[in-house]
């Protein structure tokens, strides 16, 4: 319901007031928000000003042409959407290279840069709720090297492109939010001497006297931080799955033999997450291996970033991130334990005990010995864990609250639970509470203490919860 309140002459004088259609508003109240404008953000907890409102992409074409011994990048953006409400301004995020011109369904725009990363765009005509539209958003200058948080320099004289929860708007302008996925092309000029990787399938690869031109194109939906490109003198490994879907793996310079190695395991890898999580759900798949100083390697949709210091755990850690995070991706950032507990989790405690025969219930109980003193290791909730946290305790603690959880409700509950979630959400998004209402509508026992222990406590949980079931043995 709506309550008006009327103020005294004796209220007003105190406050200060104008009227406003017969109505005694106080004179420092804020306007009201401009209906023809999109919101500059979407209001995530952690990152507020993420996204914008008032539109809905559709598919991002990407043109970029790069030259690695000048460090000069020029693109070309086109964004297909549709207005969700009448616009006269809107916002995408974006803070890469000089904007030189920008059109909206091929007419000019005006245009300014403001605040981190927001690109304001005000149509000539004003955009109408419902319709499609298209936004060309023409830029060029030197590339800025972020250090693994968008467009990082490799040392060979290449670039790529990584980052988490950030990195799209360090080379391109978008909807930089997980709750509008959008499909994704790219169509990248380099020196002919230069190789170009990016996400989905490679549609050509041409070289044209000094230049070389490639093109992927990504066709399932996917978020900005998710996608990627790559330039370097890659040598390639491409192999095929048995359902036909290709594999190409890049290998920058100086890629170590043992790199290679693990790109040849990646068939079976992939049969493995398959099994636990439903089929694989994209056109393409493979592995970008870097030859650069980072420390993190990032599950890119269809095709992994990986640093140079890897193993076969951090392959199978980012192989399940194509289930948990790219097929399904949360819906705030405070949902981050649904990606990174279920890869850490699929890597360190299901594929020891399927594919190496460990018994990882041991494992689980010698951590939970090793840490359960240490306030420390609990002082992060799994769920919500806070801004500038959310990389913490979901690798550490996240996998054992998944084992406790399965031995809580049994292996056929979990197993069917978890395949059945990601596939009522494909494509789309998740969050933590969902996740815990999906649950619990499978298992006839109460999880209600289970889950505020597990994930919302700073604490270790409870003998009955840290221990169920054949944990207590």
């Amino acid at each position: 319901m709506v309550v008006r309140m009327r103020l005294s002459g004796r209220m007003c004088a105190a406050v200060a007031c104008v009227v406003v259609a017969g109505s005694w508003v106080p004179a420092h109240a804020d306007p009201p928000p401009d209906p023809l404008v999109g919101a500059p953000g979407l209001g995530d907890p952690y990152y507020p000003l993420d996204g914008n409102g008032g539109y809905d992409v559709h598919h991002y074409d990407v043109g970029i042409d790069y030259d690695p011994p000048s460090r000069a990048l020029a693109g070309t953006a086109t964004i297909t959407a549709h207005a969700t409400q009448a616009l006269r301004v809107f916002n995408l995020d974006y803070a890469g290279p000089q904007v030189r011109t920008v059109s909206v369904n091929g007419l000019p725009a005006a245009f300014e840069r403001n605040g981190e990363h927001e690109l304001t765009v005000t149509p000539a005509i004003v955009l109408l709720p419902g319709l499609p539209f298209t936004v060309t958003v023409d830029y060029a200058g030197p590339a800025v090297n972020t250090n693994g948080e968008g467009w990082t320099f490799a040392p060979s004289g290449g670039a790529f492109v990584a980052g988490e929860p950030h990195s799209a708007t360090s080379w391109y302008p978008l909807n930089d939010t997980p709750l509008d996925k959008a499909t994704f092309s790219l169509n990248a000029t380099v020196p002919a001497e230069w190789e170009v990787v990016s996400n989905g399938v490679r549609v050509e690869n041409v070289v044209d006297g000094a230049k070389r031109t490639v093109r992927w194109i990504n066709a399932k939906p996917v978020l900005g931080y998710l996608t990627t490109v790559a330039i370097d003198k890659f040598d390639y490994l491409e192999q095929r799955r048995a359902d036909g879907i290709p594999l190409i793996s890049a290998f920058a310079p100086n890629a170590e033999e043992r790199q290679r190695e693990l790109e040849q395991r990646l068939p079976e890898i992939l049969d493995f997450a398959e099994n636990l999580y439903g089929p694989y759900p994209f056109e393409a798949a493979g592995g970008i291996h870097l030859d650069a100083d980072i420390s993190f390697s990032l599950e890119t949709q269809t095709r992994p970033v990986y640093a140079p210091a890897i193993d076969l755990q951090t392959v199978v850690h980012e192989i399940a991130h194509q289930w948990w995070g790219d097929w399904v991706s949360v819906r705030q950032w405070s949902d981050i334990c649904l990606n990174e507990c279920f890869a850490s989790y699929t890597a360190d405690y299901l594929w020891p005990e399927r594919m190496e025969g460990k018994n990882v219930d041991d494992d689980y109980r010698e951590t939970i010995q090793k840490y359960r003193d240490n306030q420390k290791f609990w002082n992060v909730p799994l769920e919500n864990p806070g801004v500038g946290k959310e990389f913490t305790s979901v690798y550490y603690r996240g996998p054992l609250f998944l084992h406790a959880l399965r031995k809580q409700i049994g292996d056929e509950v979990f197993f069917g639970a978890v395949r059945d979630f990601l596939a009522v959400h494909a494509y789309g998004n998740a969050s933590m509470p969902e996740f815990r209402a999906f649950v619990q509508s499978r298992s006839p026992v109460d999880l209600t203490g289970f889950f505020h222990a597990w994930l919302n406590t700073t604490a270790p949980p409870p003998e009955e919860y840290l221990f169920p079931g054949v944990l207590r043995s």
